[in-house]
């Protein structure tokens, strides 16, 4: 009869026990000099465990389901056999009798937050563990009373595998014998209050396809073919290079396809657009597809609504040969609080803030983060650098960083705590951003960490040893705001409103800007861009090229969200594709190729884009003559090319303009807006512009037009 007290046997018995390790395999038997091994085999006729070496010992039933026996020779590995009473034979490896998948530096790092690769030895890992194959299970629940593995390897019934406790780091572990890629699981967790709730595994790097909420066991067999991509991008500099990105939704860019059918369809449609990269609204799993992916249920999973994680990574793989950049949209400013996944994950807060003022965005019924939590920040940054290590990204857009940054983001006086020191900031997310921008641009140099920030604040692209955020880019919410303001007025009125198209030009290089018309300018009643067009159809995709013209060749780098660039009518909705059919429209035909023809020049042209944050390299120009409707400008490179860009907003052509530009002779006129090929009027001035000695030049300026007018250095 066992010694062990009864009411520990039983705990065992119905997984509910912190410690089962130190109960079930083989232990010294404190009674004698030899061993006990016992296993719990419920239901069982007979159960003896037989060892490598030929050796088997019978056990007995101790209790519960509990089962004992006693051998005085050392032990070697065994396996658990047991019989039934309908004949039924089961030979298993004891998943009790292995030591930890964990290390103690492990569980030191992950406690300081430091654990940079945490997706190596938390969630669910298949490996050979003392020999065996199987999969690891770990997870982080610190005030959980017992943690149990539950799924397909045991009917849901998770009394069979429960988890051992690795003390105070909260982390529980098990490893599961003969389970591989494919097994279904949760994690039931036995709350402090004694309830027992289902949690899907935070750090899963595959779930099922919703409305399903299982975490899958999953491994990569994928072969990476971009070295040469990856080589080059850690000796570039991003803000010296041409970026133009192109924004989509994958679920709606063609509704239906897979991650490979996308790659086939999407990489030589953005190859004849030119862009430089695509960026993914956020491919991490999600529960509710109405939210675009930015309450995201699984940060290492990407979402199995369209394939494999070893799809996407192929998706990415193919983009990259092309050579096309990748830009991911990153949520860690809040997530939902679906029963199955973060929130309140066993039982308490534990990855969102425990103080409501600060864990939960009520205008979006999300929870925040606990910034401050050594284990929650470290599940943030190592994330980060998951997608860049595991899926070859080439940037992270990070979404709604103001929220991060404000205590009383969308709160009302006496709704939000100030900090430490009496202020509105977010001490600790501001660290936890600088620590994560930090860490990806040190471990991967060439790549692009991009801030949503729509306030004023002050360094965000600024380098943290200078106390500034670190990002590398910050989309530029101000310019956005103001330019379709301006576009959006009849042409009429355009004059006594220039400074919603010029005051930019102040601020353009306090930061590294990128210039964004996103999806978020597309839907919720705005209309698309073509719709807030003023005129009729023609002005509207006059307007149009106007529009991107000013924007391509204003300082920063460029991001338009899918279907403006052949000016869909309708607004964005991620329920359906976008309006193809439009293409078989020749005007909107031409718009789709002049976007195409403006990515191409402007990536011959290094003045566009290779001093974007350099305010030496800008000049406006209106000398002699000024004039509301017009905005010009001029952009030098390294080499002293320049390009000078002329917008006529006005509906009307402006005959014999007078420009001083920067130097005399001929200036060619390689971008006209208002071309014949582009469904213009042609008004034009045959391809170049003449400055004279003084340097002034007469020329025409287009309807509804922008000229981009280059002089090469002598």
């Amino acid at each position: 009869m066992s010694t062990l007290d009864p009411r520990i046997l039983d705990t065992v018995a119905t997984g509910s026990y912190h410690a089962p390790h130190d109960v079930l395999g083989i232990h010294a038997d404190a009674a004698s000099t030899g061993w006990v091994v016992r296993a719990r085999r419920p239901l069982a006729k007979s159960v003896t465990a037989r060892f490598a070496d030929g050796r088997a010992v019978e056990l007995e039933h101790v209790r519960a389901g509990i089962w004992e026996g006693s051998f005085f020779v050392d032990p070697t590995s065994y396996e658990i056999v047991s019989t039934y009473d309908d004949g039924t034979e089961f030979v298993q490896d004891d998943p009790y009798r292995h030591l930890p998948t964990l290390g103690e530096l492990d569980i030191h790092l992950i406690h300081e937050g430091r654990h940079e690769k945490l997706w190596t030895v938390l969630g669910s890992r298949p490996l050979t563990h003392d020999g065996v194959a199987g999969t690891a299970f770990a997870v982080w629940a610190p005030h959980a009373q017992a943690v149990r593995v539950v799924g397909d390897i045991n009917g849901w019934d998770g009394a069979a595998h429960s988890m051992r406790s690795l003390g105070s780091s909260g982390i529980w572990e098990l490893f599961i014998p003969e389970v591989g890629p494919g097994c279904t699981y949760k994690y039931e967790i036995l709350t402090r209050s004694g309830s027992w709730i289902m949690k899907a595994d935070p750090m899963a790097r595959l779930a099922e396809v919703p409305p399903g909420t299982a975490s899958i066991v999953t491994e990569s067999a994928y072969q990476w073919q971009d070295s040469g991509w990856l080589a080059a991008r850690r000796e570039s500099e991003p803000h010296r290079q041409p970026m133009s990105i192109y924004e989509l939704h994958v679920g709606s860019w063609r509704e239906g396809l897979s991650y490979r059918e996308l790659a086939d369809e999407l990489i030589p449609y953005v190859i004849s657009l030119g862009f430089t990269h695509v960026e993914f609204m956020p491919l991490a799993e999600h529960p509710f597809g109405g939210s675009w992916g930015y309450q995201v249920s699984g940060y290492y999973a990407p979402t199995s609504r369209f394939g494999s994680p070893d799809d996407v990574r192929y998706l990415i793989d193919r983009l990259h040969e092309a050579g096309i950049g990748v830009i991911v949209d990153w949520v860690p400013g809040h997530f939902p609080k679906d029963a199955f996944a973060l929130a309140q994950f066993d039982g308490e807060a534990v990855y969102e803030h425990p103080d409501p003022r600060r864990g939960e965005h009520r205008d979006w019924g999300t929870l925040i983060f606990d910034y401050g939590r050594s284990e929650v920040r470290n599940f943030l940054v190592a994330n980060a650098l998951y997608w860049f290590e595991e899926f070859h990204v080439d940037g992270l857009r990070v979404d709604a960083v103001a929220s991060m940054l404000y205590l009383d983001y969308s709160r009302e006086a006496g709704e939000w705590e100030p900090n430490i020191y009496g202020g509105r900031e977010n001490l600790e997310a501001i660290r936890f951003l600088q620590e994560v921008n930090a860490t990806v641009y040190k471990q991967h140099p060439g790549v692009a960490m991009i801030a949503e920030e729509s306030t004023s604040y002050p360094g965000v692209t600024a380098p943290t040893s200078q106390s500034g955020l670190g990002f590398g880019s910050k989309w530029n919410m101000g310019w956005m705001n103001d330019s379709l303001v301006y576009i959006g007025r009849d042409p009429m009125y355009r004059s006594h409103h220039e400074n919603d198209l010029s005051f930019s030009f102040v601020y353009a290089f306090s930061e590294n800007f990128i210039l964004p018309i996103s999806h978020d300018e597309v839907v919720h009643g705005k209309g698309s861009l073509l719709s807030r067009m003023p005129g009729d159809h023609w002005q509207q995709l006059a307007n149009m090229r106007a529009f991107l013209a000013y924007m391509w060749s204003h300082p920063g780098k460029q991001l338009l969200f899918m279907g403006q660039e052949f000016g869909q009518f309708s607004e964005w909705s991620e329920s359906r594709s976008l309006d193809w059919w439009t293409l078989d429209q020749p005007s909107h035909r031409q718009l789709h190729d002049f976007v195409g023809s403006l990515n191409r020049i402007y990536r011959e042209h290094a003045p566009l884009w290779q001093r974007d944050h350099d305010g030496a390299a800008f000049s406006r120009l209106g000398a002699p003559t000024w004039n509301p409707n017009v905005l010009a400008f001029s952009r030098i490179d390294e080499a002293g090319n320049t390009i000078v860009v002329v917008c006529n907003f006005s509906g009307v052509p402006i005959e014999n303009f007078q420009l001083e530009l920067p130097s005399s002779g001929v200036w060619a006129e390689v971008l006209n807006t208002d071309a014949a090929e582009f469904g213009g009027s042609g008004t034009g001035n045959f391809g170049h512009v003449t400055a004279s000695e003084s340097n002034l030049a007469t020329f025409t300026l287009p309807p509804l037009g922008v000229l981009w007018l280059s002089r090469e250095a002598n």
